[in-house]
């Protein structure tokens, strides 16, 4: 009899840690990864996990959204430096104007880049939040002591 109760009570236990998995972010040069279950993770994927939590959601499709924004613009950008620049190097007649206006769009981009980072970490931090509740509140046993014509007893409850 105590086996069978010691193995039951030795899962539940091990279920109440092992349930939630947290998302990690960790900084690296040029932007964030995401890790989850030790695994890197896309942004993509990231939305995925997310999704159960839709406060988190809201904010990480903002972010989702600028960063989409900022890459275009920054592809735009680029190729509107790297345009004359290149015709330069070939011994062309470059047009800087052009070069201007793109490190222009290029320096619209950054903020916004900047912003679409900040929107997803926080979305990332809000369900890493959701999930630490949810996991604390998985389980609250309750033991109390018993007596009854068999004897003393402990009793759990969940």
């Amino acid at each position: 009899m105590k086996k069978p109760f010691l193995t039951l009570t030795l899962m539940m236990l091990s279920l109440a840690f092992c349930n939630a998995q947290k998302i990690d972010i960790e900084k690296v040069f040029g932007g964030y990864k995401y890790t989850y279950n030790d695994e890197l993770i896309s942004i993509g994927d990231l939305a995925n996990i997310i999704e159960s939590n839709n406060e988190a959601f809201e904010i990480m499709k903002k972010g989702r959204t600028n960063r989409s924004l900022s890459g275009v613009l920054g592809f735009v950008g680029g190729g509107l430096v790297g345009w004359p620049i290149g015709n330069s190097i070939g011994g062309g007649n470059p047009n800087w104007t052009l070069a201007a206006v793109g490190a222009g769009i290029i320096v619209v981009a950054i903020p916004i880049a900047s912003r679409a980072n900040k929107n997803i970490n926080q979305a990332v931090e809000l369900y890493n939040a959701s999930v630490d509740s949810k996991a604390s509140n998985w389980m609250k046993p309750e033991f109390s002591l018993i007596a009854n014509s068999n004897g003393l007893g402990l009793s759990m409850n969940f």
